[in-house]
């Protein structure tokens, strides 16, 4: 047996019997078993044919019948013989079809297997590189949590070794220069608690406010001519005047010398004003209107704040200006202004335009109404002026001065407000808003123009479509802030924003010296309220700035007459038809809270014989815009809305505003019912109010007893209107009730 192996080795060939075993892929595997599959099948295949072929061959031929018909028992054995090779023929097909059908269905299993493995591999691959790209991005993750661990070591040592290196100068300074202590002030129990005026007391104001001194209690003493000391400074003043012109007269009569008609005339007024003269009158000061700006003193400047109810909150705050001649605008301005029939400046105006002209950041709180649009354009055209004008080379670089404004209207009022005063000095304004095709706003602005005006959304897609920049914007206009914050503007707002150079901020120390040479940004927010957010917003993006108010935050004017009636939901409109029958020739605003309620109302109107027109989120720009003309136009006396037209859409001459609904907040009734009462003129406003809007109640309240409005019995009495929703009113037990005590 072993010689017969060592036989055998000796036969095979040298490089057979050193061969070693050879390691292959799993693929070449795959595919060396395929092919003896495929040789197999074909093998199999060619079996079957030459079968198939080989019964053929041997299928029996009919034969004549070589026995003679007599004999039928060897006639039924043949039949017999060939009944049974026909059916194993039958039999031997059968199984080879079955045959096939196996080798059919255990190829396409095997198919199915290799797909699932190569499915499988691939799925596991996938896995594989998705763990690499998550260990990577932990590394990455790693490496900048280091490097920023080792920045923050890096200034923590170099403010330590500063640190250091100042105590070692310190030290070295005490050592040679010696140390000057400042002594502690001892303060005297007699100074700690004195009370301490903040003003003279020739700088009271109270003769001028309170009516207390206005006719004050003088004592009649029984000697004299009843005053006291026995002084009658009236007639004191009378016989001086009398002496006086006695005295005149008697040099004038020894000289020859003739009366002047001026000597006269001061002689006469001298007169007047002692005739005219009470005790009251003994101030020598004059008021601040019968003053000039170099003669007004510190107690003018008050008065003159009181007057107009201005109250500043700032540093370093420049005077307000009296008339637009002391404003120190460019001539044209003032040409623009006089067109534009401003006799006199706004409160507003007098406080901001000042601040404007400075550069100073300012957020202006002031009543709707009240001009707020031209306290920001006139500065914000002044800034514009001393800058270099657009040509090819700075154009593309962006507007000088962007105003945010919360609604299409009021952007387009403001671009109208502002085209009024720009003419007259070639800046060029483009309105950028909603409703209209982007790509001809981002034309415009491709052809240059030194002041855009335009809502947050709108302005932040074009700048994210390249359509602008703001690489040289440097004056900045928040108009209605609060209610962009409302509107959910803020992200866009801020986003607009963050688009401006952040090199051109003020800096936040009040008392370092601005750079000369350089342009730093100028925010001016304007609103009527100051919410939480706004006042975050301010805090982020305005330096140092200045705080006006012009009354009371959230106050309406008093030239509106406000008027609240309770009524039933089903009595609504025939209340609004009686005060719109009342209208005559005047127009006037109706206010709902949804768009489907507007327009329902506008159909009952329109129905009863009323000129009215609709105006709400709901229609396009083009639609709101001739529902605006036609209602300024009068061609339409009523006009249906939604909030939209209640902040800031500046209608000429609306005699009514009429809350059919009442919105749930007081903020937006106040500025709904200031689209009355405007520019110094009166309006009216009415309020229908049901149980439902119990929400309000408490603010609405308070706000018609500040406005010395008269507060329906119902609204007084009811049980919301005594204590801020939301809070626990402390409830004192009732007389017949038990307490029991632990």
């Amino acid at each position: 047996m072993k010689r017969s192996a060592d036989e055998h080795d000796r036969k095979l060939p040298s490089s057979a019997a050193d061969a070693k075993p050879v390691f292959i892929t799993k693929a070449e595997r795959q595919r060396l078993a395929l092919q003896r599959r495929e040789e197999a099948v074909a093998e199999q295949r060619r079996a079957a044919i030459e079968l198939l072929q080989q019964n053929h061959n041997e299928a029996p031929k009919p034969l004549e019948d070589p026995l003679p018909p007599s004999d039928s028992s060897q006639r039924r054995d043949h039949e017999r013989d060939r009944d049974r090779d026909r059916d194993r023929d039958r039999d031997r097909d059968r199984e080879r079809d079955r045959v096939r059908d196996r080798d059919r269905d255990r190829d396409r299993d095997r198919d199915r297997d290799r797909d699932r493995d190569r499915d499988r591999d691939r799925e596991r691959e996938r896995d594989r590189e998705r763990e690499r790209d998550r260990d990577r991005r932990t590394r990455d993750r790693d490496r900048e949590r280091e490097d920023e661990a080792r920045a923050r070591e890096q200034a923590r040592s170099e403010k330590q070794a500063e640190r250091e290196k100042t105590k070692e100068l310190d030290a070295i300074k005490e050592q040679y220069l010696g140390s000057k202590k400042p002594k502690k002030r001892v303060i005297k129990p007699s100074e700690k608690f004195r009370f301490s005026f903040g003003w003279e007391d020739t700088e009271d104001t109270s003769r001028d406010m309170n009516a207390l001194y206005q006719n004050p209690h003088e004592a009649r003493l029984l000697f004299g001519r009843g005053f006291i000391a026995g002084m009658d400074r009236r007639e004191q003043k009378k016989q001086a005047a009398r002496h006086e012109k006695e005295t005149r007269e008697e040099i004038r009569r020894k000289e020859g010398i003739e009366e002047l008609p001026e000597e006269a005339a001061a002689q006469r007024k001298k007169e007047a004003a002692a005739e005219n003269y009470d005790s009251f009158d003994m101030r020598v000061d004059r008021h601040w209107t019968e003053k000039k700006l170099e003669e007004m003193t510190e107690r003018d400047w008050r008065i003159f704040r009181e007057d107009f109810n201005i109250s500043f909150k700032g540093s370093r705050i420049p005077r307000p200006m009296r008339s637009w001649s002391e404003s120190k605008l460019r001539p044209e301005l003032l040409k623009a202004i006089e067109k534009a029939g401003y006799k006199t400046p706004s409160p507003i105006q007098m406080a901001a335009i000042p601040l404007g002209l400075q550069q100073r950041d300012v957020i202006g709180i002031a009543e709707t109404g009240s001009g707020k649009t031209a306290a920001f354009v006139l500065p914000m055209l002044s800034y514009i002026t001393r800058l270099p004008p657009l040509t090819e080379e700075n154009e593309a670089e962006g507007p000088y001065a962007v105003v945010l404004a919360p609604t299409r209207e009021l952007a387009q009022q403001i671009e109208d407000e502002t085209v009024k005063f720009a003419h007259y000095l070639g800046i060029k304004v483009v309105s950028i808003v909603g409703g209209q095709y982007i790509e001809e706003q981002g034309f415009k602005l491709g052809q240059g123009c030194e002041v855009v005006i335009a809502t947050p959304g709108r302005l932040l897609d074009c700048l994210e479509r390249r359509f602008a920049v703001l690489n040289q914007c440097n004056y900045v206009v928040l108009d209605e802030a609060d209610r962009m914050i409302d509107m959910g503007f803020e992200e866009q707002v801020i986003g607009v924003l963050n688009k401006m150079p952040s090199s051109n901020l003020k800096p936040e120390n009040e008392d370092e010296e601005l750079d000369e040479k350089k342009i730093y940004r100028t925010t001016y927010m304007f609103s009527a309220t100051m919410p939480p957010a706004v006042e975050r917003l301010a805090r982020n993006y305005l330096r140092n700035p200045v705080v006006v108010t012009i009354g009371t935050a959230g106050k309406t004017t008093d030239l509106i007459t406000q008027r609240v009636i309770m009524m039933k939901e089903s009595e609504k409109l025939t209340m609004l038809q009686k005060l719109l029958d009342d209208l005559g020739d005047k127009t006037a605003i109706v206010f709902c809270n949804t768009k489907k309620s507007v327009d329902i109302r506008a159909k009952d109107l329109d129905r009863l014989g009323y000129r009215v027109t609709t105006l709400h989120g709901g229609k396009s720009q083009e639609q709101r815009e001739i529902s605006l003309e036609g209602f300024r136009n009068r061609r339409f006396n009523v006009l249906v809305a939604t909030d939209v037209a209640g902040r800031g859409i500046d209608i000429p001459d609306v005699a009514h505003v009429i809350n059919y609904e009442m919105p749930n907040q007081i903020d937006m009734y106040t500025h709904r019912i200031g689209r009355t009462g405007r520019a110094g003129k009166t309006g009216s406003a009415t309020a229908f109010l049901t149980l439902h809007d119990s929400d309000v109640f408490y603010d609405l309240k308070q706000m018609l007893i500040q406005s010395n409005s008269p507060v329906p019995p119902e609204l007084a009495r009811h049980e919301a209107s005594k204590f801020k929703p939301g809070s626990i009113p402390d409830r004192p037990p009732r007389r017949n009730e038990t307490l029991f005590s632990h």
